[in-house]
């Protein structure tokens, strides 16, 4: 009898762990499969990125025509939208892969004021939805944005078309206008900044007399292009960052944090007379058949 109950206490003990170990090996089983799953899930969502930039300060306007015949001009709110807006999404668009927002060109009829090329991009608003809060030199500001040129076509000479990727645009207060009776307030751009060859390329506005008064200074024909000025390094395809930083009569550019390009001189100065605006994006510079460019912002801010 003693030595059946020691059988049956044995068999009950060898029992008792046999069945604890299979239910530990269930819970650790459903432990990994869990991790596993977690991990698949946490790689899918670290897959879909997207760009750093505040939309909520910046109108659009695209290479499309609207209903008036002109070009396709959005604003915020609606461009906080700009994912799902039909008129948006061909040209203004999101790559998740990346995390980069793109601006999509190519030469059409939806031209904006005396201009002749079409584009893709941003126009700075203090004030959202309006335009006629803007700044000036004395007042200061810096645009910085980190950046990639996409895929871009090549003209009848096999050399890549040009593409504006950055501007500071001037503009005529209403006074100023009605002053010099001007139907609209545009006035010129003060810094082009172009995608060429490869290369960031800076163009800027130098009074042609100094001598000009105030109001001969309104008028666009009183400015002219200055020689331009090409950082030697290349950027290729690769990305880059670019910082504009303005301040009473002075005006730098700095390209990948470390170049530098410094314009402090009597056209800055004279340029104060002037309100301001950035902007970014796309602006197409051809207008030969077939052509296209594509430009990739990964970041962008604005600070004044």
């Amino acid at each position: 009898m003693k030595n059946f109950r020691k059988k049956l206490i044995s068999v009950l003990v060898l029992a008792f762990i046999s069945v604890n170990a299979t239910c530990q090996e269930k819970t650790s089983s459903v432990t990994d499969s869990d991790k596993k799953v977690e991990k698949e899930q946490s790689k899918k969502q670290k897959k879909y990125k997207l760009p750093k930039i505040d939309l909520s300060h910046w109108s659009v306007t695209t290479p499309e025509l609207n209903k008036k015949g002109s070009a396709t001009n959005v604003e915020p709110p609606a461009i906080l939208n700009y994912a799902k807006d039909e008129r948006l999404i061909p040209y203004m668009y999101n790559d998740s892969t990346i995390g980069a927002l793109v601006f999509y060109a190519y030469p059409s009829e939806a031209t904006t004021a005396n201009t002749k090329y079409s584009r893709s991009e941003l126009r700075e608003q203090m004030a959202p939805g309006d335009n006629t809060t803007n700044w000036t030199f004395a007042q200061g500001g810096t645009m910085k944005g980190k950046l990639a040129m996409g895929e871009i076509s090549k003209d009848s000479k096999g050399k890549f078309h040009k593409v504006i990727i950055m501007q500071i645009h001037g503009r005529l207060t209403n006074e100023q206008r009605d002053l010099i009776g001007q139907k609209d307030n545009n006035a010129p751009p003060m810094l082009k900044i172009y995608w060429q060859d490869g290369k960031i390329r800076v163009k800027t506005k130098e009074l042609k007399n100094l001598y000009a008064s105030n109001i001969e200074m309104l008028h666009e024909d009183a400015w002219d292009d200055d020689d331009g000025y090409t950082f030697p390094e290349e950027v290729g395809f690769n990305k880059f960052t670019l910082e504009v930083k303005v301040s009473e009569g002075k005006m730098v550019v700095v390209l990948n944090n470390h170049v530098y390009k410094v314009y402090e001189n009597i056209h800055m100065k004279k340029w104060g007379i002037f309100e301001n605006y950035f902007k970014a994006g796309n602006y197409f510079q051809t207008r030969d058949d077939g052509a296209f460019a594509s430009v990739k912002y990964y970041e962008l801010s604005v600070s004044h």
